[in-house]
């Protein structure tokens, strides 16, 4: 199991502050979290619908080139999940989860509301044109004032997005009392929720918001999306007096940043094993491994990872009864803090390559679908864009099938509340995406070979499998990953972790580009002139392309493999720490000393 620790139940209050008027039969639960689903649906409803459709409006709207309206797209959204780091710190440092949601929330309303003035006002667009066929050299780009009211609105719109994505989450999993084990199985539900409600709000965009946008406008679409974050914001007030908040903690950067230097000052101190009573305000009747603090009962598993930071932790005794700097030395809690963040880093690293996949999905294969027989009847032809919608579609009906039945049968055998624990969860995700981009590749070379020497067109149906598959990934992926960086044992810093999952997104597009920019570079020796050189799928050579993501993706999920069971090599059941914390009678524990100084470790806890 990936869990690193367990503590005790943070803090927490009700939307007046207090902590005593917290009652578990009123607060927190299903209930309280179901508000939070709600602003989740409406926000990625609104934000989705406007991504989606920009570039068509950038360039007939506001007469930006096509190069440049792609790079205002991939921009905004890469800024987009960028922000969510600092919505992250903002919550779990100074604001809280619900008034982050809150204030950002109406920034986030406010660009979308701009835009849409913007957008049905014509004396704040440039003069109508059509970019088709009158050529850029007759249109007027978007300039000065016209352009800086646009990305003033855009941006805010990135702003607000970003800060409340990471506090859904993060607040929507406050509801739930770890330590209860019902209320620790509704809290693995909940994050299940949590991504039917995204798959619902995305196909929804997808689907009625973006037909709105191109039937009535943009400003009508801009004006819906507005109306559906301004329902977000409701749902999120109407549930102020069931939440349970979690207070801010003061800033998370200063007690990681204290440990690098300590341990940096501390270098020439050795670490050894001695009395545990030589630590300083720490249980003595506990395992060598199994930190315990008697402030708070707090239980963290100490690992042997990163050993060098242990210095950071060294009590110096030198007689003069001086209180050494919290720069000087720090908790051991601080330090397994620490150390926790180190270590997951690699895995969500691992899945970087899982969203460049998710980028594919978003523009090569919707470029395959404009290469194909689009009928789906004599009448009606399905929009290429409308095939990223064929993943949500699958997901709202089987997320709760997951939830309903597979979870409450895979109990039975593993033992965790998730049925299947979060690490293999995101394991069985990082297999199958591989399958997506095989599929994809196969599809490719069927429908080249039949456009190039048969003059036919394949039916666009084809390519539907390589995003079933994806879609069947990310539903172990995306959770899974949401929930084991939701669950560590980080006191006060869910909503930064949280962020972290949403920064995958952007790397991966990021290295979609840049593969995309030296597969071109690499193959342009070859009498195509490069895989992906031209804008004719039958010139280029996009199946072999989705080969090589199809083996990236492969080694990725070997590389997952070992960092995942590096990761839970110093891991340890939360049955087995509770244990420790009763435990009657244990041998000489873990301490530091030097050859100069009688040297003691402090015990520490989350902080």
């Amino acid at each position: 199991m990936e869990t690193a620790g367990v503590m005790s139940e943070e803090a927490m209050v009700d939307w007046r502050g207090r902590s005593t008027s917290i009652n578990p039969s009123k607060h927190g639960g299903m209930r309280a979290a179901g508000f939070v689903l709600g602003l989740q649906a409406f926000e990625i409803m609104a934000i989705a619908a406007v991504g989606n459709n920009l570039i068509t409006y950038l360039i007939n709207e506001m007469h930006f080139s096509l190069s440049k309206s792609a790079n205002i797209v991939t921009n905004f959204v890469g800024t987009v999940f960028l922000l969510a780091l600092l919505g992250g710190y903002l919550s779990d440092s100074y604001l809280g989860s619900f008034w982050t949601m809150l204030i950002f929330g109406f920034v986030e309303l406010s660009g979308f509301i701009l835009l849409s003035v913007q957008a049905h006002l014509p004396q704040l667009k440039p003069p109508p044109c059509n970019m088709l066929s009158d050529g850029e050299q007759y249109c007027t780009e978007a300039k000065e004032m016209k352009a800086l009211i646009f990305f003033v609105a855009l941006y805010l719109v990135a702003l607000g997005s970003g800060c409340v994505k990471p506090n859904m989450i993060a607040h929507g999993g406050d509801q739930f009392n770890q330590d209860n084990p019902k209320q620790s199985k509704k809290l693995s539900s909940y994050f299940n929720a949590a991504y039917f409600a995204f798959s619902l709000g995305e196909l929804i965009a997808l689907t009625i918001l973006v037909w709105v946008q191109t039937h009535s406008g943009m400003d009508v679409g801009f004006g819906v999306s507005a109306a559906a974050m301004a329902m977000g914001l409701i749902s999120l007030v109407s549930g102020t007096l069931y939440y349970r908040n979690k207070p801010p903690q003061g800033s998370i950067f200063t007690p990681i940043a204290q440990v690098f230097v300590a341990a940096i000052l501390k270098r020439k101190l050795q670490v050894c094993s001695s009395n545990r009573r030589m630590l300083h305000g720490s249980h003595n009747k506990v395992p060598n491994n199994v930190i315990l603090s008697s402030d708070t009962g707090s239980i963290l598993l100490h690992t042997e990872k990163f050993r060098f930071l242990d210095r950071a932790c060294i009590e110096i005794h030198d007689g003069a009864h001086s209180e050494e700097s919290r720069w000087r030395l720090c908790t051991v809690t601080q330090v397994q803090q620490v150390k926790i963040l180190i270590s997951v880093v690699p895995i969500f690293a691992c899945t970087i390559v899982f969203n460049t996949i998710l980028a594919q999905l978003q523009t090569f294969s919707v470029q395959q679908g404009s290469a194909m027989d689009t009928r789906l009847t004599k009448s009606f032809n399905i929009p290429p864009a409308s095939l990223q919608s064929i993943p949500y579609i699958m997901l709202i009906f089987l997320v709760p099938v997951y939830d309903t039945f597979l979870v409450p049968f895979a109990r039975k055998f593993t033992g965790h509340d998730s049925g299947i624990a979060p690490l293999q969860r995101i394991g069985f995700g990082l297999f199958f995406v591989a399958f997506s981009m095989v599929s994809a590749a196969i599809m490719e070379k069927k429908r080249r070979d039949a456009a190039v020497n048969l003059n036919q067109k394949l039916s666009i149906f084809w390519i539907t499998p390589q995003f079933l598959i994806f879609g069947l990934s990310e539903m172990f992926t995306a959770v899974g990953l949401i929930e084991f960086f939701y669950k560590q044992s980080l006191k006060g810093t869910k909503a930064f972790l949280t962020a972290m999952t949403y920064c995958s997104y952007s790397f991966g597009f990021y290295l979609s580009s840049l593969l995309v920019s030296m597969v071109n570079k690499i193959t342009s020796s070859s009498s195509n002139g490069g895989w992906l050189h031209e804008n004719d799928l039958n010139t280029d050579r996009l199946d072999l392309f989705y080969w090589l993501l199809a083996a990236l993706s492969f080694l990725n999920f070997l590389n997952y493999l070992f960092w995942s069971r590096w990761f839970s090599k110093s891991s340890c059941p939360p049955s087995t720490l509770k244990h420790a914390a009763h435990a009657e009678d244990y041998p000489p524990a873990y301490s530091f000393n030097t050859a100069k100084h009688d040297v003691g470790a402090v015990d520490h806890n989350i902080p």
